[in-house]
């Protein structure tokens, strides 16, 4: 390797690992999205904390989760983030009330938490890790990496592994706390859990995905792919017509045409 290629892998691995860091704050809404993940379960421990509502810190917390939906609709942003907060809240809620439990406000999330755990290993195992399926699409990759890109599948193989484990642990936290814990020290555990794992599962992912080859930008090739097509079909109608007369003679073809038969003429004759 030259003194010239070594500058020009770095920045194409540069570029490489800032598409990647792009990509996973898309994905899993970045700054923004981890508050609006934290924020109603604070705002209910919290206020339950306090005073010992659960109407109250229950209703406070799904009005919060609304507000949050409500600014993204108006700043035009993506609401899937907010979207899937209000419902983990609003399933908090109605399990709380139902059961006059305040502890409950917490079990639907745990319990989803669980088997996401469950689903990243799985899939793992079934060759499908479930990070490339939720990854890929962000990457313009699609599918591609389970058949065409070995190294990315490996990848992400190990990242869903990663997330898998991290979940399970945490559960295994949260769970005998929600059976020998109050209310209080379960939300606050809760809420401290919330980032950190979060945190650490996206930077392994990233770890993993910046050694990993890259995407096969699948989108790129349909592009090409019918643009090549539509190149093909015009070069065909074209000698089409000019095999049918169709198309108007080029200038001069027509002169060339008379000579190179006066041409042909003195020939005979001689």
């Amino acid at each position: 390797m030259t003194s010239l290629d070594k500058p020009t892998e770095d920045t194409e691995a540069d570029d490489a690992r800032a598409v990647t860091e792009a990509a996973l704050f898309e994905a899993f809404g970045g700054v923004r999205g981890m508050i609006e993940t934290v924020l109603p379960g604070l705002i209910f421990v919290t206020i339950f904390t306090l005073n010992n509502d659960l109407h109250m810190s229950a209703i406070a917390a799904l009005a919060v989760s609304v507000v949050l939906v409500v600014v993204r609709l108006v700043m035009k942003d993506t609401v899937k983030h907010a979207f899937s907060g209000v419902f983990g809240v609003a399933f908090g809620v109605v399990f709380a009330m139902m059961t006059d439990n305040a502890k409950n406000f917490y079990l639907p999330g745990m319990l989803y938490t669980l088997g996401l755990a469950l689903a990243y290993v799985v899939t793992s195992l079934a060759g499908v890790p479930l990070i490339g399926l939720i990854l890929g699409p962000v990457f313009k990759e699609n599918l591609s990496w389970r058949t065409r890109n070995p190294g990315r599948k490996k990848a992400y193989t190990k990242a869903s592994y990663a997330w898998g484990l991290i979940l399970l642990a945490k559960s295994a936290i949260l769970f005998p706390l929600y059976w020998w814990a109050d209310t209080e020290q379960l939300g606050w555990v809760l809420v401290t859990l919330k980032i950190p794992p979060f945190l650490l599962a996206v930077w392994l992912t990233w770890v993993f995905l910046a050694k990993a080859p890259a995407p096969i930008d699948v989108f790129a090739e349909m592009e090409a792919a019918e643009e090549a097509e539509k190149a093909e079909k015009a070069e065909r109608d074209r000698h089409a017509q000019e095999a049918d007369g169709i198309l108007p003679q080029p200038p001069g073809a027509g002169a060339d045409a008379e000579a190179a038969d006066l041409r042909s003429g003195r020939h005979r004759k001689a």
